[in-house]
């Protein structure tokens, strides 16, 4: 108990500097909202712990397994074993649980309740809001849960067995929720892996193969000075471009920055870690796909392969890794970055993309839904890295018990679809500048003129037609 409790107060400290540093500052007024903001925050932060607990859990599976087996009769490591392992399997099930179900519903409801009409405002009057809102929502999943269950297994135990709370209905409600963070997951990690080469070029500084980098930095310095000269000769009851002016100068002093940057870097940094990082991305994306077409072939012809197929020889008796533990921390790489794929693809689809948090500028009704977001792809990670075949950690707790694990077309089609989507984001990344060379070539990149808004600027004539600028 000791020990998890030190490694949970270690990820709430860092969950909690991670939220400060994007909360919005608020006036440090000790009032009504005040107070409700700090509760909420600090349930936002239980939530991100627990988020960060569930990614963090199968790699130290893993690693404790590996080192189980290394060093079986050590004093210093009788601490880590079994019990250890699924005790913190089955906490982080139900931390999950309650963070997903109740602490953050309550935490949405109570930052936008205002007390009910005809009762006295205050804290008191929030609260009574939020449970009634609370019972209320868990009256409707109950109702969306049996009407799902009756469409799905219309048996009459099945129906009897949503009676046990705790042993039916919660796993099987967690299932469905661990199904849909899989399905967002299979969207957002394809988008992920190949936008990760973008991320790190714009973090890394790329080499300078024919570029001069003063004569880029003389041009930029004189266009930041045209626009200074024009906004300032602009007069201020023009504010349409006014704030047009500010937003190109605002582009141009970022493209400043970044050639300052780049010219300031050496030369090892310019031309050796850009590639290896590059190369490095490439080679991880190339072993997660080719390990998900390996999984596809177990699956054809081992029933064992299947997620739910055995039940594993236990911690500390077997490596869990063909390679030992050289594959044991290729295992536990893949799966980072393939945490890290997904939420760097979760913000960049278009759905979410004002999603995304701003620093010092995020209020707290979209850090709750961060929070949560983040909570159920965090969930659903041990299960997708073993429905893909990344690790053959076979799932404890909770987490072991979905229905649709066992569903052999399902998880068939979840390991074709992530390697098919894959390779057609990979394909399609790499391939984006020669496809926009030839239909420049072919003289049909002019079609998509309109898409570029810069292109679509027009002003009117003296002949009442529009002209380019």
């Amino acid at each position: 108990f000791q020990i998890c409790f030190l490694l949970f107060a270690v990820l709430y400290i860092v969950s909690y500097f991670i939220i400060t540093r994007y909360k919005r500052k608020a006036d440090e007024q000790e009032d009504e909202d005040a107070i409700v903001n700090r509760i909420s925050l600090f349930l936002s932060t239980f939530t991100l712990a627990v988020s960060a607990g569930a990614v963090l859990l199968l790699p130290f599976s893993i690693i404790s397994n590996e080192i189980l087996l290394s060093f079986p009769q050590n004093y210093y490591i009788q601490w880590l074993n079994g019990s250890l392992i699924h005790g913190l399997w089955n906490l982080a099930s139900l931390f999950s649980n309650l963070c997903l179900f109740v602490l953050m519903p309550f935490a949405f409801f109570f930052l936008e309740s205002e007390g009910f009409a005809g009762l006295k405002k205050g804290i008191r009057a929030r609260i009574l809001e939020t449970l009634v809102m609370l019972i209320l929502l868990a009256l409707l999943i109950l109702g969306i849960v049996w009407v799902a269950s009756a469409l799905i297994d219309n048996d009459a135990a099945s129906m009897e067995s949503l009676y046990d709370l705790w042993e039916f209905y919660l796993p099987y409600l967690y299932s469905c929720i661990s199904l849909m963070g899989c399905l967002l997951l299979l969207l957002c990690t394809p988008v992920g892996l190949s936008r990760m080469f973008t991320v790190m070029g714009q973090l890394l500084v790329k080499p300078t193969i024919l570029e001069d980098l003063d004569e880029q930095m003389y041009i930029i310095t004189l266009e930041e000075e045209a626009i200074q000269r024009k906004l300032n000769g602009v007069s201020s009851t023009v504010e349409y471009q006014t704030a047009e002016l500010e937003r190109e100068l605002e582009k141009v002093k970022s493209k400043k920055t970044n050639l300052e940057r780049r010219k300031k870097a050496s030369a090892w940094e310019r031309n050796l870690v850009y590639p290896a990082v590059m190369i490095l991305l490439l080679i991880e994306t190339s072993i997660s796909v080719l390990l998900v077409a390996l999984n596809i072939l177990y699956l054809l012809v081992d029933e064992t392969a299947m997620p739910k197929g055995s039940g594993g020889p236990g911690i500390g008796n077997a490596s869990l890794s063909t390679f030992g533990f050289v594959g044991a921390a290729l295992e536990i790489i893949l799966i980072f970055y393939l945490m890290v794929s997904s939420v760097v693809g979760f913000y960049s689809l278009r759905f979410f993309e004002n999603f995304t948090p701003r620093k010092d500028d995020t209020t707290m009704t979209k850090i709750i839904g961060n929070c949560v977001s983040i909570l159920v792809l965090s969930s659903a990670l041990p299960v997708m890295s073993r429905t893909l075949g990344i690790t053959r950690f076979d799932l404890l707790g909770d987490f072991g018990r979905f229905n649709w694990l066992g569903n052999f077309y399902i998880v068939l089609s979840y390991n074709l679809l992530f390697a098919i989507m894959t390779t057609l984001c990979l394909v399609r990344k790499f391939t984006s500048a020669v496809r926009e060379e030839l239909l420049k070539a072919l003289g049909l990149d002019k079609l998509h003129l309109s898409n570029n808004p810069r292109d679509s600027e027009t002003k009117p004539s003296a002949n009442g037609h529009q002209k380019t600028l």
